[in-house]
């Protein structure tokens, strides 16, 4: 069985996201069907195909949380007190080698990336990289617009 990596907040987020799923819109899509139901012909009644098609999808995300929970390996960032190497849930600091810029990330699971709040995916070209990297270490990464270089310059 295949673990997926995630950080407490990242499990928490899940979790709660499956509990309103099950606890308050599958009710409340049941109670639509049901209401649409009651205005007779099926066939031509858009409420109910609307209710129909939003439960399907609802089962489908109920569906795909309960797998990632069942998988999910918790790692706590402060469970490390490696500072040395950047692993997963370590926060880092880059400095573009071109810019000058510095940029912090935490290195997180696919599931709960956010580049907007400076999340980035282990499993990203620029995830990829940084794990692993020391202090002083140069990380290169292909993007479309060409190569870019970091510089390891933080790990907290």
């Amino acid at each position: 069985m295949e673990q997926i990596p995630i950080t407490r907040q990242g499990y928490e987020a899940l979790r709660k996201e499956l509990e309103n799923l099950k606890k308050v819109l599958r009710p409340q899509t049941i109670k639509a069907i049901e209401e649409a139901r009651s205005h007779g012909d099926l066939s031509e009644n858009a409420e109910y195909h609307a209710a129909k098609e939003r439960q399907s999808f609802l089962e489908g995300r109920i569906n795909e949380l309960e797998y990632k929970l069942s998988r999910a390996h918790v790692i706590d960032p402060g469970s490390s007190n490696k500072r040395d190497v950047a692993v997963f849930a370590s926060t880092v600091r880059l400095e573009n080698l071109d810019t000058g810029e510095a940029v912090e990330y935490q290195l997180v699971g696919p599931d709960e990336s956010d580049i907007s709040q400076g999340r980035i995916s282990i499993t990203s070209p620029l995830g990829r990289e940084i794990l692993g990297k020391k202090l002083g270490d140069e990380i290169v990464v292909s993007a479309p617009a060409g190569k870019r270089s970091y510089e390891l310059i933080d790990i907290f």
